[in-house]
Parts: structure tokens; sequence; C-alpha cells
């Protein structure tokens, strides 16, 4: 499996292309409809994963929809998709609807605003709650530390740097 990163808007979110043979998912279509049809134009997409409905998270979600309707996998949508095996995890605190993708067999979650390389989502925006982010971290503790962390913005980090360097999960 292969992840690849595209850069989006002003706000420089984290959309992921994951690829595997000819199909591909796409992670948190934030924007540039443009780079990320180039980026899958020759794998089929057979998915999308949505980490949580903020607007740089979702901005060529749309687009992306007409260019192929596919399933969009989020809070409310916990449906097997056939081509990847991953689990879908709850992480209210940045927003009510923010959830984590974790693909086991690979060993790497996608985070969105969830958690990031140093420090975590604001929990000051509507729908964001603190005890609910730390009940959040405090499940994530409890996957493999070997495990890579993709967020929605900024740099790839692993669980293992999080649990020694980020104070919010110490």
């Amino acid at each position: 499996m292969k992840v690849d990163r595209i850069i989006t808007d002003t706000l420089e979110e984290n959309c992921y292309i994951i690829s595997k043979d000819d199909k591909c998912l796409v992670v948190d279509p934030g924007n540039n409809i443009d780079e990320i049809l180039g980026k899958i134009k020759n794998m089929q997409l057979v998915g999308i994963l949505i980490t949580h409905y903020h607007f740089d998270h979702i901005g060529a979600l749309d687009e992306l929809l007409n260019y192929k309707k596919v399933d969009v996998y989020d809070y409310n949508n916990n449906s097997i998709c056939p081509y990847f095996d991953f689990e879908i995890i709850k992480t209210p605190g940045h927003t009510n609807d923010s959830v984590a993708f974790y693909f086991k067999d690979n060993n790497i979650m996608f985070t969105g605003d969830f958690l990031f390389k140093g420090t975590i989502g604001r929990t000051d925006l509507p729908t964001g709650d603190s005890k609910l982010m730390n009940e959040s971290i405090n499940l994530i503790k409890k996957y493999p530390i070997s495990t890579i962390i993709y967020p929605g913005h900024g740099d790839s980090s692993s669980l293992e740097y999080e649990l020694e360097n980020n104070i919010f999960l110490q």
C-alpha cells in the first residue's frame, strides 16, 4: 500500500491518496481537485475517507463525487470497504464527528485534526469538547506504538514519538 500527500488550500490541509494495485482511496479532499484527479487518473477510486467536516477537509468532496460516485466513509458510515481493510475510530474532541482511520495491516492511522505531530487539535471551535478529546487520546494510546500517524496538517509522526514528546499524550 502506498500513501501520497497533497497539501491543499491556504490552510495547508493534508489530502492523502492511498493506493494498492490499481485501486485508491482519497482521505480528506480539501481542495485542488485538479491535482487530486491528476494523482488518481490511472487508478480506480473506490472510496473517500472524511476525518471530519471542516471546510478545509472537504472543499473538493462534491467535485470528487461528481467525478465518481463512491462510498464516503466517516463518523456515520462504518460499512466495509471491499478493497481496503481499515477501522473507523471515533475520536470526538476537535469536532463531534472526528474519526481516525486505522489500517492495521500497514500499521498506519489517518488522524485528521485530532492528533498532529507534537500537539492535538483545537477544542474551542463549534462542537469541540476538551473532555471528549481527553477520552479520545486515551483510546488512541491503546494502539501499537509503532503506528505511523498521518495528520490533517503538518508532518507525519508515530504514536511512539507522540507518547514520548507530545505533552497532551503524557
